[in-house]
């Protein structure tokens, strides 16, 4: 059984898993506020192109005070509902294991999701075969999965900063956001929910020439009526893990001690 989240290194693993043991893999789908709406039509169309034995499930992390509170270590408390609810269907089906797409160069990374893997001894093939994230788009391209060259991405939880609890209407003005500037032409691409500032994120190389003073207009237009008074572009552009800039060492190995690199 494999975590399938419609993301580059799940549906490589899922795509794997099914050329090794066909109809004895299933990929599994958790649905819930903070899953992109995005990601869902991806894993929906990958399971159609190439025929993946798949199930979505309901998980129910918003039910939970520790994950609402969103401290840093809300991934692990989303991670232990996710991998609870698929041991269940694990027994429930007479699956032996499961495995999840966590890659080596996710290893260094700050994700206390980690440790709930460990916890529910979850596999990590992808870290067993030495892959890394641009090993497995390589990969993903010459199976012919359209995901390979999607940006990183991660749930929607992620773009509220530590302290901001997370609730479904925060989520949701994430979402649409984010839907709304894709829209707009933009590949890569966070919005970072700061109440009532929209703070966007844009990968520098989409943006060289700058941005119009009618562009900017148009984002305001898109972002505002969603529950925002003001929308603003962050200078220093997209980076992965932006709201994990502010954390010490020690709140780092606190929360995530399986982190091999700290900053």
């Amino acid at each position: 059984m494999v975590a399938f989240s419609g993301g580059v290194d799940s549906s490589y693993l899922a795509w794997a898993a099914h050329q090794a043991l066909g109809p004895k893999s299933l990929a599994v789908t958790a649905v819930s506020p903070s899953y992109p709406a995005s990601h869902q039509a991806m894993a929906q169309q990958i399971v159609s192109d190439f025929d993946l034995p798949h199930r979505f499930v309901t998980t129910r992390e918003m039910e939970s005070v520790e994950y609402r509170r969103n401290a840093p270590d809300r991934c692990y408390h989303c991670k232990s509902e996710l991998f609870s609810r698929m041991d269940t269907l694990l027994d429930e089906m007479g699956f032996d294991a499961l495995a999840y797409g966590i890659n080596l160069d996710d290893k260094g990374d700050f994700r206390p999701g980690h440790r709930a893997a460990e916890e529910h001894r979850v596999l990590s093939p992808l870290v067993a075969a030495g892959l890394s994230k641009d090993e497995i788009r390589a990969l993903s391209r010459q199976a012919g999965l359209p995901c390979w060259s999607l940006p990183a991405s991660a749930c929607l939880a992620s773009r509220l900063p530590y302290g901001t609890e997370v609730t479904s209407e925060r989520l949701s003005q994430v979402d649409r956001g984010e839907t709304l500037l894709r829209e707009l032409g933009f590949r890569q691409v966070r919005l970072r929910h700061h109440g009532e500032i929209a703070r966007i994120e844009i990968d520098p190389g989409e943006v060289e020439g700058g941005v119009s003073p009618e562009l900017m207009q148009r984002m305001a237009d898109a972002i505002k009526p969603l529950g925002f008074k003001w929308v603003c572009l962050d200078l220093e552009g997209y980076r992965l893990g932006s709201l994990n800039e502010g954390l010490s060492s020690q709140i780092r190995l606190e929360f995530d001690p399986t982190t091999d690199v700290v900053n």
